[in-house]
C-alpha cells in the first residue's frame, strides 16, 4: 500500500444548498457529455486505473506496484457511492472524523457490472457496518480474521483486464516466464487509453480549477486513486518537463489536503467518500 504524506463539526448547509447540490449535478453532466463527445466507452474506475497501470505491449501491471490491489478496492467504494448504492454515515457528534464514519448501504439496484454487485452485496448484507480503512482491508483480504475472509474480492485484476477485452481496449495471451506460463492482456485498441491519459493531464493542466470543490467528484476521484495506486506517474511521463512540474505539483496540492476539513466544505455524498479514502490511506 502506498504511503502519502500524512496531513470539526461539519458546517450547517448553507441557505443556498439546494442550488449549489444542482450545480453538483451539472457538473457531473458535463463530465459525462465530454465522454460521449470522445466516443469514449464508459469505463468504471477500476478499469481506468488497471489501464493505467498496464504495460501497453506487454500486458500486466509492473511486479514491483503494490500499491494496486488496495487502490483497486478503493476505486469500488467510490464508483458504488458515485452511483448511489451506499454513502458514508452522516457527521454526528461522536463520529466527527471520516474514518469514524461507517459506509452504509442505500440501494440494491444491479449496478451492470459483476464486481460492484458482488461488493455491494457483502456491504448490504454487514452488521453492524464497517469503515473505509476496514472495507478496503476486507475487499483486499488483508484481515486476520477468519470469520471475514469471505469478503475478499479475488482475481481483480484479471476479471477487470477480461472487460477491458470485451470492450474492445484489450486482447488476451500467454506469455512464458522460464518456469510458469502467465496470462497476459496487451493493448489491441491505443485510443482508449490515450483519452484517458489525456484527460488526466487535462484536469491537471488546462482545466485546473485551484479548487476541489469545483471537479466533477469522477475527476477527484480519479486523480486521487491514481496516486494511491502508483500509476499517476504513468500518465504524466509523456509531458515535457515543465508541464510535468506543474502537473505533479498540483497533484500534491491534492494529495497533502487534509481530508477531513476537505469534505466539511463539500456537500456531494462522492466527494466525502473519495476524502474519507484518501484519509485511509494517509493513515496506513
Amino acid at each position: 500500500m502506498t504511503t502519502l504524506t500524512k496531513r470539526n463539526r461539519r458546517p450547517d448547509a448553507p441557505a443556498d444548498g439546494e442550488l449549489k447540490e444542482e450545480e453538483e449535478k451539472k457538473r457531473e453532466a458535463s463530465d459525462e457529455e465530454q465522454d460521449s463527445d470522445s466516443k469514449s466507452l464508459r469505463l468504471t474506475l477500476m478499469e481506468e486505473i488497471l489501464l493505467l497501470g498496464l504495460k501497453d505491449k506487454e500486458g500486466y501491471t509492473s511486479f514491483w506496484n503494490d500499491s494496486i490491489s488496495s487502490g483497486l478496492r478503493g476505486c469500488i467504494l467510490v464508483e458504488l457511492t458515485l452511483r448511489g448504492r451506499i454513502y458514508l454515515e452522516p457527521q454526528s457528534s461522536r463520529r466527527r472524523k471520516l474514518l469514524d464514519r461507517k459506509v452504509l448501504f442505500k440501494s440494491a439496484a444491479p449496478t451492470g457490472d459483476v464486481l460492484l454487485d458482488e461488493a455491494l452485496k457483502h456491504i448490504k448484507s454487514t452488521e453492524p457496518p464497517e469503515d473505509v480503512t476496514n472495507w478496503i482491508e476486507l475487499l483486499t483480504g488483508e484481515t486476520w480474521n477468519p470469520l471475514k475472509l469471505h469478503y475478499q474480492m479475488r482475481n481483480m485484476r484479471e476479471r477487470l483486464a477480461k472487460n477491458l477485452v470485451e470492450k474492445g481496449v484489450l486482447t488476451t495471451e500467454k506469455q512464458n516466464f522460464l518456469l510458469f506460463d502467465m496470462t497476459t492482456h496487451p493493448m489491441t485498441d491505443s485510443r482508449e487509453k490515450e483519452r484517458l491519459v489525456q484527460r488526466l493531464q487535462d484536469s491537471l493542466l488546462d482545466r485546473w480549477t485551484n479548487d476541489p470543490r469545483r471537479m466533477t467528484s469522477r475527476t477527484l476521484a480519479l486523480i486521487l486513486l491514481a496516486h494511491i495506486s502508483d500509476v499517476l506517474e504513468n500518465a504524466l511521463s509523456t509531458l515535457p518537463d515543465e508541464r510535468y512540474e506543474l502537473a505533479s505539483s498540483r497533484s500534491r496540492s491534492l494529495l497533502e489536503a487534509e481530508p477531513d476539513l476537505e469534505s466539511a466544505r463539500v456537500m456531494s455524498p462522492a466527494h466525502e467518500m473519495i476524502w474519507a479514502i484518501l484519509a485511509a490511506f494517509n493513515k496506513s
